[in-house]
């Protein structure tokens, strides 16, 4: 019998995460109707082997292959479910019921994506816990008017999926892609709050710039008309230094967390401001620098030029 589900994760490097996310899996209420896809770009440790020995199905595509679309298609097309469940490697439910709560809105056949609530834990930025605030709010709604959706924690049909790939050649935001032109086609997004997971990033200062650097390259592709100058820059970074100040010292926390609002804040705007400054579409090599900042090493390269609030769940107590 075919799973209802397909779970796919994306990865690269990710041993200190995977096994966390794989725990979780296996604890969901219907865990023996999903099929597990990883799809991973070259990881030089042990992630591939400890999805393997989970007995989750592993893809690889080069490093030099790698985008976000490109990665979700190829596991795509490797998916038997009739659902296809996007996960980040560096998530981890916090219910035994979250793949289930997410399957729920495509009760309704207008449904063709469903994201759902994302949180931060103790080591999360102080203003990347205010994006996941205003992102991801305890509230649920099934007819969402706006394209937003991340598949960090995201399901869509298999079916519109075949009708609709997604783009393989943005730098990111391929989700917002997606979704901008499914709704285009009349289909509605569904946003389920008690399908909660934790999202872990350990980013560098070097890793946020270029993360919303490269995501302002695709937004600028994605809807064109949209500008982002100096101007918005300063004025998006002191408002939301200012804001998150406030709220930190409503929480107690303003004097620990300050030094890191006015970083987190600036790196986040500059980076977009530099992504929205640039002209060219990204040829192979940036593109390697956009998704491997830390680990675009010399070898590779040369390989390339020679080649919620309630009706929660049970939560999930982890080993470690």
């Amino acid at each position: 019998m075919s799973p209802i589900c397909t779970l796919i994760i994306r990865s690269y490097n990710e041993q200190k995460h995977i096994g966390k996310l794989l725990e979780g899996i296996k604890k969901q209420s219907i865990y023996n109707q999903v099929e597990v896809i990883l799809v991973d770009s070259g990881s030089t440790d042990q992630t591939a082997a400890i999805a393997r020995e989970a007995g989750v199905t592993v893809v690889n595509i080069n490093p030099e292959d790698f985008s976000f679309g490109r990665a979700l298609n190829v596991g795509c097309k490797h998916a038997k479910g009739k659902f296809l469940l996007f996960a980040s490697a560096h998530v981890y439910p916090l219910y035994t019921d979250w793949i289930e709560k997410m399957v729920k809105p495509f009760e309704k056949e207008k449904v063709a994506l469903t994201y759902g609530r994302q949180v931060g834990n103790e080591i999360t930025k102080y203003s990347e816990e205010q994006l996941f605030k205003k992102w991801f709010p305890d509230k649920s709604n099934y007819d969402q008017k706006i394209p937003f959706c991340n598949n960090a924690n995201a399901m869509i049909r298999k079916s519109l999926w075949e009708e609709l790939p997604y783009d393989e050649e943005l730098t990111g935001l391929e989700d917002l892609d997606w979704a901008t032109k499914i709704m285009q086609k009349g289909h509605a997004i569904a946003y389920e709050a008690t399908a909660t997971i934790v999202h872990v990033h350990e980013e560098t200062p070097a890793r946020i710039k270029n993360r919303y650097r490269r995501e302002a390259v695709a937004l600028k592709n994605i809807y064109p008309d949209e500008k982002f100058n100096f101007f918005t820059f300063l004025r998006l970074s002191i408002g939301n230094i200012w804001s998150d100040s406030v709220h930190a010292l409503h929480d107690g926390k303003f004097i620990k967390e300050f030094r890191f609002i006015v970083i987190f804040r600036t790196l986040q705007f500059w980076g977009t401001y530099k992504g929205y400054r640039q002209q060219a579409v990204p040829d192979e090599t940036l593109r390697m620098r956009f998704y491997y900042p830390n680990d675009f090493k010399d070898k590779l390269f040369k390989k390339k030029t020679e080649k919620v609030t309630s009706n929660l769940g049970e939560k999930i107590v982890y080993s470690s």
